[in-house]
């Protein structure tokens, strides 16, 4: 199945511009529509049309930083008929307007406040744990963050960035259920690819008077079955190292 899983990804690839339905990733899995969508979701973490529109702003982001094109026909290009309807997931994905991310190179310079906000019931809480890197992996910035699903988009929940594998400490993660993605990130590195290691942890449930056991997450080689990372990347130059938002 993983096969499978693989072949529908790569036809999602060589058409985001166009019109993919379910039955398309379906007959192209071939699998049935029940069997293909289940399977889909326990290998990638997320539906086929999640992963789709993951796919078409991670090209978005591509194109903002690799050719002159302009927002309008970028917004075609990766499938969306309304610019306005893309400018805004695109935003609410990436935590920046197209031609912020463009201007910014395709980082962020500094995260919106995270983690547990007015309104919220019951006290936040502590994650503790530890990244273990890959036989492969280099001596950039880890970004440690709490999502609700597998990707990596909006504001998260709760962050901190170390400067190596080993220990790290979230603070004032809120209830709720949430999945916790590690990614190694530079800042001389170009943003508009994925960031080369990921680790997933989770779901891991929040709730009141709880003590989370301690996230251990492995670093990795991102796989084609790994949602692509939406959220921009934070400049690292920018940022003190090991400080958690709160």
């Amino acid at each position: 199945m993983h096969d499978a899983v693989e072949r529908v990804i790569r036809m999602m690839h060589e058409n985001l511009g166009e019109p993919i339905t379910v039955d398309d990733m379906a007959r192209t899995a071939m699998f049935s529509k029940f069997h293909f969508t289940r399977r889909f979701q326990e290998i990638t973490g997320v539906s086929p049309r999640r992963f789709l529109s993951a796919l078409r702003l991670a090209e978005a982001k591509r194109l903002l930083l690799a050719t002159s094109l302009s927002v309008t026909e970028i917004s075609i290009q990766v499938g969306y008929s309304s610019v306005g309807t893309f400018s805004s997931r695109f935003k609410s994905s990436v935590g920046l307007a197209p031609t912020e991310f463009r201007r910014s190179g395709g980082f962020m310079q500094q995260l919106p406040r995270c983690g547990r906000r007015p309104g919220m019931p019951g006290p936040a809480t502590v994650i503790r744990g530890r990244i273990w890197p890959s036989s492969l992996v280099n001596d950039d910035p880890i970004f440690v963050g709490m999502f609700p699903g597998h990707i990596p988009e909006g504001v998260p929940a709760a962050y901190t960035i170390v400067e190596r594998p080993g220990p790290f400490v979230l603070r004032n993660v809120p209830q709720g259920v949430w999945c916790l993605l590690a990614l190694s990130a530079a800042p001389d590195r170009p943003a508009d690819g994925e960031p080369p290691f990921v680790g997933v942890y989770g779901p891991i449930t929040v709730r009141n008077g709880t003590i989370a056991k301690p996230a251990d997450v492995r670093l990795r080689p991102m796989r084609i079955t790994d949602p692509p990372v939406l959220m921009a990347p934070l400049d690292t130059r920018f940022s003190q190292l090991t400080e958690t938002a709160s």
